[in-house]
């Protein structure tokens, strides 16, 4: 027998089986490090609008903050090749295909590096034209285009980054990719004061500072991931050289990827709409809702990591034909979310203020603020489910459905709602926090019926027949569709 080295027995350990043993040990496990790398992520971004907001004031909260939209806008589309990624490698790591996990990596890291390069691009050139679209002020538009101009100038690593982590979570690694980002927020949260207000012979930069700073810490997380897969042995050596392009492999790709990437992109869109409306009452508004948005993102953050780990468990259980834990792991996971959702659900909605003053002391944004939150709070159980069930549809590959409920809920729904209720009503700008609400709500029923439906199991791209034979084509499948069909019902 063939002797292990050091680093293949690494990476053997931290890739995780979920095919067997307990489900509810499974998502804790692979959650909370995924709760904390989105924590730090979040807590990397946040940082950026505490020092601006505590000590530049709000037009430069409010300038960062119509930022967020563009950015969101242009790399959601590309984004859906990191979810396509994780959902085959799990799928082809549930079903022992070792060689197809290497070409998936291969292909993917080929693909993010032109996505990458391209999407800097259009964002240098074309966000002033967007920030003018989305009837930003005219005194936020040149701060916050600077900021833009040095974001998108760094976003080759953020994509290289992220689509490594994909890589891992598919092989049931959610721990390396904490590690790398703890030492990046670390060391973000040292550069900021310094790129922002300047020291020895770095000049003061005030938010363009902060863009800098960010994307440093960024770089550095791409350089300790690639580092990483060079010195532990596992599938992937990151040299452009092993970047290639595979034709049936990019086709799985985006049928997985581009129905995720437009439904990214159709939420950017739906968020830029929304931005201008906000933009339209005027900067106090914008900067309340700068602030009470970054706890809206920690407050949805334990739901949404319990999501990206019921895909990469559904991923690899029906690669492996076992269709029965699937269910037992939307059980699992719809618990856990309702506990967790329903207690951040009690903060946001009776101590709202102090969460707000992390970010100012504006007593105006305070008030907003608080408002925002009591009304967004009321979403954040449904939206949890949510985050489950689209959890299992994505594992199994299907984005079709997601992309529709999306851009149903949003265009249909919040987009129109928040303008009639923001413009016709009395509410004023409380419309716009009451139409994401509803949507939110709407996109959960429409999401868990889908699940309940079945359907989703019809779009496994690699896996086993029920009974353990190998079958790596969807005809293996749909011979056991009424089989599948009738756990489903179950």
């Amino acid at each position: 027998m063939k002797k292990l080295s050091n680093n293949n027995k690494k990476s053997i350990e931290l890739s995780r089986d979920f095919t067997r043993g307990s489900i509810p040990k499974h998502l804790i496990k692979f959650t909370i490090p995924l709760f904390l790398g989105n924590l730090l992520q979040t807590l990397y971004n946040t940082v950026d609008t505490i020092w601006v907001g505590k000590f530049l004031g709000s037009n430069a909260l409010a300038a960062v903050s119509v930022s967020f939209p563009i950015i969101f806008i242009l790399v959601s589309l590309v984004m859906g090749i990191t979810m396509a990624t994780t959902v085959l490698v799990a799928q082809y790591k549930g079903a022992g295909d070792n060689d197809m996990v290497k070409k998936t990596i291969n292909n993917s890291m080929f693909l993010l590096t032109i996505a990458s390069i391209t999407i800097s691009i259009i964002g240098i050139i074309f966000h002033k034209v967007i920030l003018v679209l989305m009837n930003t002020p005219q005194e936020l538009i040149n701060p916050a285009s600077s900021y833009l101009n040095i974001i998108f100038a760094g976003l080759i690593f953020m994509f290289g980054y992220n689509v490594i982590s994909a890589v891992l979570r598919g092989l049931g690694d959610s721990r390396t990719p904490l590690r790398f980002l703890f030492y990046t927020t670390m060391i973000n949260i040292v550069l900021d004061p310094v790129f922002i207000f300047g020291f020895g012979p770095i000049p003061k930069m005030g938010i363009n500072g902060a863009a800098l700073a960010t994307i440093i810490s960024q770089g550095i997380s791409f350089y300790l991931a690639v580092r990483y897969l060079d010195g532990v042995g596992h599938f992937l050596t990151v040299k452009l050289s092993n970047f290639k392009y595979d034709r049936e492999l990019t086709k799985k790709i985006v049928k997985i990827g581009l129905p995720a990437g437009i439904q990214q992109t159709v939420v950017a869109l739906g968020s830029t709409v929304i931005m201008s409306v906000v933009n339209s009452f005027g900067p106090t508004i914008v900067a309340a809702w700068g602030a009470a948005s970054k706890i809206d993102s920690f407050s949805f953050m334990p739901s949404m990591s319990i999501g990206l780990a019921t895909s990469s468990l559904t991923g690899q259980n029906l690669g492996a034909g076992k269709y029965d834990r699937v269910h037992e792991v939307m059980k699992w996971s719809s618990l856990i979310s309702v506990i967790i959702s329903g207690i951040i659900t009690l903060m946001v909605v009776f101590i709202p203020r102090k969460l707000l003053m992390i970010f100012t002391n504006d007593i105006n944004l305070l008030r907003e603020g608080s408002t925002i939150l009591r009304i967004l709070g009321i979403s954040y159980i449904p939206f949890g489910l949510m985050w489950v069930s689209n959890g299992i549809i994505r594992g199994a590959g299907d984005t079709i459905i997601t992309m529709i409920i999306s851009m149903f809920s949003l265009w249909v729904v919040r987009v129109p709602l928040a303008f009639y209720l923001s413009k016709y009503t009395s509410m004023g700008s409380d419309g716009i926090w009451v139409a994401m609400t509803t949507s939110s709500v709407l996109s959960t029923a429409l999401s868990l019926g889908y699940y309940f439906t079945g359907r989703w199991k019809k779009s496994i791209v690699a896996g086993k027949k029920l009974h353990g034979e190998e079958g790596n084509d969807l005809g293996d499948l749909e011979k056991n569709l009424p089989e599948i069909e009738m756990l489903g019902e179950k």
